[in-house]
C-alpha cells in the first residue's frame, strides 16, 4: 500500500503522519510525505516525536510536485493541512483514494515554549489516532 501525506511545508504534520504510519503500519506500507513549499523540520515536532520514541530529526522536507513529475503512483494521497490548502494538492495519476485530515499547523502556535509544546503534543496525538484508525479501516 503506497501512501503519500501532503501538507504545506512538509515540516510538521505530514512528517508526523509518515512516521506514525511507518511505525504502526509496518512493512505493509510504503509511506512518504511532501509539501508545497518545503521548509526545515519544526523543532517542536521533532521533540514531540522523540517523546513517542520516533526520531525524525534526520528527515528532509520534500516537494510534492517532484512526486507528480516523477510519475510515482500512490494508493492514497492524504492531505493533513487545512481545507483551503488541501485544494492546491495536485492530481496524481492512478490514485485510487484521496483523503483529507485537517490538523492545526504547529508552526502557527504562539506562547511560551511549553505552551507551544502542549499544542504540538495535542496535534501529534490527533494524528497518531487518525493513522491508527486508517490502518484499522484497511484491515
Amino acid at each position: 500500500m503506497k501512501v503519500l501525506f501532503v501538507c504545506v511545508h512538509n515540516s510538521a504534520r505530514s512528517q508526523m503522519a509518515e512516521a506514525f504510519l511507518k511505525h504502526y503500519g509496518g512493512a505493509g506500507f510504503e509511506v512518504e510525505s511532501a509539501g508545497f513549499t518545503p521548509a526545515d523540520l519544526n523543532p517542536l515536532v521533532v521533540e514531540a516525536m522523540k517523546e513517542e520514541g520516533l526520531d525524525i530529526s534526520s528527515n528532509k522536507a520534500k516537494r510534492v510536485f517532484d512526486f507528480v513529475k516523477s510519475g510515482k503512483l500512490f494508493n492514497y494521497v492524504i492531505t493533513v493541512c487545512d481545507q483551503a490548502t488541501a485544494q492546491r494538492c495536485p492530481v496524481f495519476p492512478g490514485v485510487t483514494k484521496r483523503l483529507h485530515w485537517s490538523f492545526e499547523d504547529p508552526s502557527a502556535f504562539t506562547g511560551s515554549f511549553e505552551e507551544q509544546m502542549t499544542k504540538t503534543r495535542d496535534v501529534r496525538e490527533k494524528i497518531k489516532s487518525k493513522v491508527i484508525e486508517f490502518i484499522k479501516s484497511l484491515a
